[in-house]
């Protein structure tokens, strides 16, 4: 089984409910997990016990379709999608998880594959672990996404969860207020206070309903009784008070607002940018409602992440001419110059502006994104000697790494010949001496694909998720210099079923850290 990367369904609000899977391919698990027990127990009565009722209040019951996964196990890309079995969480505790993915929320894995299938792990339908509801994985899911940059995607997911609890709706009002679409939520809160106690998300939603007046009685409340922050409450005060603000001296912005704070910045008039703050913000900037500079530094940052694709990053790269030269700039004209080189069909001037775009995208962490766009158009043309290479590169970096590698199999460079080896699976080529990891990458083929004692029996024990996480942490270890660790993840890729996967990481190891040594 393969699971191919992601990258363009996660740019995307709506997800695609199937995808074709090759016949040879089959679920991660062995265990029939469609089977139903079909010799179940009569319901009889005790005998000693009197069935009348003893009140006739109406108890709570909770309703849900009879195959809806649990809170935590909801998901927007079904097990026919991913590949991965609906057991993905069953056999392990809800707090490990918790806590495995809360160390991975700021240590985003070493190459954009392992990112992928992260994302994918986060976004997969799936039962979550015996014996919890499963809300403690749903926060961590989200809080993952979250940080990552995938904001839309992760409030599609609060969005599947149904009814929250106030720690849930805490975080998927978050979410509501980079996207723009937090009125539904505070139309539920204005019907359930209860579901916060946060006194300015109870303000904020008061005037989005239009009841200035209660939200200025709980503001007051809340500054006699000491439960606003100093800055919460001039913020607060500013926001409800027009006249006061324009009275006032500009605010000392926080150094991480909430995003609440953020949205009252911008509301009196203050908006904050968003390239000093944390990664989530950059989504507010897409828009292109603070300038088409704002925009290009916040694509960049989330493509870069592999939040958005790189047609979403192309379109706001190609959307005006540049205002200025340095930085950016730079790279906005070299990547326009090379598009429009590119659809001259003109050899000589597709070689030059590649060989000056290439270290743009490079300097800029962009070259996978750069990669998927355009390698496919530049193998078959004739390219100056520099041009051929970085668009061999760029075709192994790209979906079509295998066919790419069959043409340079032959290379009489030693690199290229390795890399084009590693891209077919295959161990056994000459290891150069002169590429970081070489050795470790190829050992990961030269032997059956085995999982390692501690990661092998997990998948048998519905744990496939749990193994995947530890086995990107092996990989992360060994891409810093622990390279049994790095043999040890890609093997138990392979093992699991994720070849695909396995070989675009080691590619992408290899090449990042090939053109790193060139800057």
């Amino acid at each position: 089984m393969q699971i191919k990367p992601a990258l363009l369904i996660l740019a995307c609000a709506a997800w695609p409910a199937a995808a074709q899977q090759q016949e040879q391919n089959q679920p991660l698990s062995a265990i029939d997990w469609l089977a139903v027990q079909r010799n179940s127990p009569p319901v009889v009565l005790i005998p000693d016990q009197n069935p009348i009722a003893e009140s006739a209040t109406i108890p709570n019951v909770e309703v849900q379709p009879l195959d809806a996964p649990g809170i935590g196990g909801v998901g927007l890309l079904p097990s026919s999608v991913t590949g991965l079995p609906p057991t993905l969480w069953q056999g392990s505790t809800e707090a490990a998880l918790a806590s495995s993915l809360e160390r991975m929320e700021t240590r985003r894995p070493t190459v954009p594959a392992l990112n992928s299938l992260l994302h994918i792990l986060m976004l997969a339908e799936a039962e979550p672990p015996n014996n919890a509801k499963g809300d403690a994985l749903l926060h961590a899911r989200v809080n993952l996404l979250y940080n990552h940059g995938l904001v839309a995607p992760a409030e599609a997911l609060m969005e599947r969860a149904g009814d929250l609890s106030p720690e849930l709706f805490e975080l998927a009002f978050d979410l509501s207020l980079l996207t723009g679409s937090d009125e539904a939520l505070c139309g539920v809160l204005n019907d359930m206070p209860s579901l916060s106690t946060d006194l300015p998300t109870r303000i904020w939603c008061a005037t989005r309903s239009g009841d200035f007046p209660h939200a200025m009685t709980i503001y007051q409340t809340g500054v006699a009784l000491g439960q606003l922050s100093n800055l919460d409450a001039e913020l607060l005060l500013r926001f409800l008070d027009p006249e006061y603000t324009e009275d006032s001296a500009p605010m000392q912005p926080p150094v991480r607002p909430t995003p609440l704070q953020f949205r009252l910045f911008e509301a009196i008039g203050e908006a904050l940018p968003t390239t000093p703050l944390p990664l989530p913000f950059a989504v507010v900037e897409l828009s292109g409602d603070s300038g088409w500079r704002a925009q290009l530094q916040a694509a960049e940052r989330l493509a870069r992440v592999g939040a958005i694709d790189g047609n979403q990053l192309l379109g706001v790269y190609t959307a005006q001419k540049r205002a200025a030269s340095g930085g950016i700039w730079d790279r906005v004209e070299a990547l326009q110059r090379f598009e429009t080189a590119l659809t001259s069909g003109d050899p000589s001037a597709i070689s030059t502006s590649l060989e000056a775009v290439w270290p743009q995208m490079r300097a800029a962490g962009l070259l996978l994104p750069f990669s998927n766009l355009f390698a496919s158009q530049l193998q078959d043309l004739p390219l100056s000697d520099r041009a051929q290479d970085i668009a061999a590169i760029s075709g192994l970096l790209s979906d079509r790494y295998e066919q790419v590698a069959q043409r340079l199999a032959s290379s009489g460079d030693p690199q290229l010949a390795f890399l084009a080896a590693l891209a077919q699976g295959q161990g056994n080529k000459a290891v150069p001496t002169d590429l970081s990891h070489a050795a470790a990458l190829a050992e990961a083929w030269s032997g059956p694909a085995q999982a390692p004692k501690d990661l092998a029996a997990l998948p048998g024990q519905h744990r496939l998720g749990e193994a995947l996480l530890l086995a990107m942490q092996k990989f992360d270890a060994g891409a810093t210099g622990n390279d049994a660790g790095l043999t040890d993840a890609l093997r138990a890729m392979r093992a699991f079923g994720l070849e695909d996967t396995a070989r675009r990481a080691a590619l992408q190891l290899a090449i990042l850290d090939m053109e790193g040594a060139r800057r």
